[in-house]
């Protein structure tokens, strides 16, 4: 302690001198006026103008110093204002482009709606079976608006599959690929017919084709319109392996779907006459 006491008390005096013989200089520079310096005097000058530079130079810097850092801090808060005006903009455009897909994929199914018997329900897709026994969606229509078990559902592409169950405001789809699913077919350069049934993965195996019956890789399958449930000529898929085995009257005959299932969001469905869609409350998504 006595020491740091010792140690402050010197500098305060060296400080103190430097004032004083700083004055002093200052002083004896300012009566000398104009009058030619002497050798004390212009060593004097010489001093007092290497102490100005040297404090100038200090000041000058720290100024520097801080205006830069108050610069620095004014630059951070402008590129978080940016940054945070940037992220509203790119959130707006998603919104955007994704009103604009949506518009464009109803503007479609409403271009379909046109071709398909009256009446049909625009339902969206909002969630899938998790069950491991059926390939199933659930969708935002049900029994309070006339959907019914065994209406066909189908979208821009083709045919979905049909309604399995309904509550008061969902509704339960079997899909086309599901193996428990089964649609009349045929194929439509020939109206060959067959039966549809989906294989439990991607696509679908058409049953019943006789061996002798023209269907090449590459056919366009198609509803039938058998049985009343789809409309005559709705695509299902296109051909895309055909085995005739020497055993069995029947052609092996597998089908790739129009339809991609992972990717179903608004579909159709296609209601019966006396159904309450046909009665006025049919709605459609804006």
């Amino acid at each position: 302690m006595r020491k740091k006491n010792k140690k402050s008390q010197h500098i305060k005096i060296f400080f103190l001198f430097g004032s004083i013989l700083t004055f002093i200089l200052i002083l004896i520079a300012s009566t000398v006026g104009r009058q030619e310096l002497n050798g004390p005097q212009r060593l004097a000058l010489d001093l007092i103008g290497k102490g100005q530079y040297v404090i100038t130079r200090m000041t000058s810097g720290i100024l520097n110093v801080w205006s830069d850092y108050v610069g620095l801090l004014h630059v951070r808060e402008e590129n978080k204002r940016l940054q945070e005006e940037l992220d509203k903009f790119q959130a707006a455009n998603i919104k955007h482009r994704e009103a604009v897909a949506t518009n464009v994929r109803l503007s479609k199914l409403l271009q379909i709606k046109e071709t398909l018997p009256p009446p049909t329900l625009t339902a969206q897709v909002v969630g899938r079976d998790p069950s491991l026994w059926f390939r199933t969606i659930i969708i935002d229509r049900g029994s309070s608006e006339g959907v019914e078990k065994g209406m066909p559902v189908v979208t821009l592409e083709g045919v979905v599959g049909q309604i399995l169950d309904s509550s008061p405001n969902y509704s339960k789809v079997l899909l086309a690929n599901d193996p428990n699913s089964a649609i009349d077919v045929f194929v439509q350069k020939n109206r060959v017919q067959g039966i549809l049934k989906g294989n439990g993965s991607t696509g679908f195996n058409i049953l019943y084709v006789l061996k002798n019956a023209d269907v090449e890789k590459g056919d366009d399958i198609v509803t039938s319109g058998l049985g009343d449930i789809f409309p005559t000529g709705l695509p299902v898929g296109k051909v895309t392996e055909v085995t005739k085995s020497k055993r069995g009257m029947f052609q092996k005959i597998e089908v790739e779907p129009a339809v991609d299932f992972s990717q179903l969001e608004y579909l159709l469905i296609i209601m019966h006459e006396n159904s309450l869609a046909d009665q006025g409350v049919d709605k459609q998504y804006h």
